[in-house]
């Protein structure tokens, strides 16, 4: 896991770095991680985007000290789905970058345990997280954008569990929890051929803030569909690590990206 973290920003300055062979040069001086044939960008753009992510949850989930495993497909989610809301923006002026996305969610699941005392539990969730950043561009170009960025993920956890005895009585808890985390990363994109890019971005934050350590890895192809219409295609894993006041939250959420929007 630390190699990958540490591979990120090399990979993606790698990535920047060769998409401009041949690229036309540019009268504007340009900053010393720039190849001297970068064309830039539009001084502005804004992005709105709906983004759909088909992901699994898994790990250790509990509350007040009820710890249950789960293991659930996007199917499985999907069947026990209550209600789902997401939503992203971006701007940019010049290098500076401002972007946020956010998620909310609620399931129900029973899941089946480990111990001899109780046999299972019936989980109902509620799952919301949002996060904000202020990026720079160190390379600006309209072949390939490499970005430095920090911010904050804010965490929503609500949950009620049920207990059913193989042994002893049922016992039922409930609760919720919020928390922020410090998050900083890196994100490229190099365009492939005319309307298609690759992009990639990660990110690492917690250290102990308040979740012990929480990351992020994001990639695929991002599609121009018409002047002011987009598409991203690709696959989102984000990892938690996080226990306070009887709360856990150690899951995984990982599968296919999809997001649409507008762009001007």
């Amino acid at each position: 896991m630390k190699l990958l973290r540490k591979s990120i920003p090399i990979v993606l300055t790698f990535m920047v770095a060769s998409a401009f062979a041949g690229t036309e040069v540019s009268s504007k001086e340009t900053p010393p991680l720039e190849p001297t044939g970068c064309v830039a960008p539009p001084d502005t753009e804004f992005r709105f985007g709906l983004p759909g992510w088909i992901s699994g949850l898994s790990g250790e989930f509990g509350v007040r000290g009820i710890v249950t495993e789960q293991d659930l497909k996007f199917a499985d989610i999907l069947k026990d789905l209550d209600m789902i809301a997401a939503g992203s923006l971006y701007a940019r002026y010049h290098r500076w970058e401002i972007f946020a996305d956010g998620q909310y969610i609620k399931i129900s699941d029973t899941a089946s345990l480990r111990g001899i005392l109780f046999q299972e539990a019936n989980v109902g969730l509620k799952s919301a997280f949002a996060e904000a950043f202020l990026g720079f561009r160190v390379i600006n170009c309209q072949a390939g954008v490499l970005s430095l960025f920090a911010g904050a993920r804010y965490n929503y956890m609500s949950a009620d569990v049920h207990l059913r005895g193989a042994r002893l009585q049922s016992i039922r808890a409930s609760g919720e929890i919020d928390w922020v985390d410090p998050v900083i990363g890196a994100s490229g994109k190099v365009r492939v051929y005319k309307p298609i890019s690759f992009y990639a971005k990660g990110d690492i934050g917690g250290f102990g803030a308040n979740s012990d350590f929480t990351w992020q890895v994001q990639g695929g192809f991002e599609v121009q569909l018409t002047r002011s219409m987009y598409t991203d295609i690709g696959w989102r894993y984000l990892k938690n690590d996080y226990t306070s006041g009887g709360f856990v939250n150690k899951t995984e959420l990982n599968g296919p990206f999809l997001e649409t929007g507008i762009n001007f």
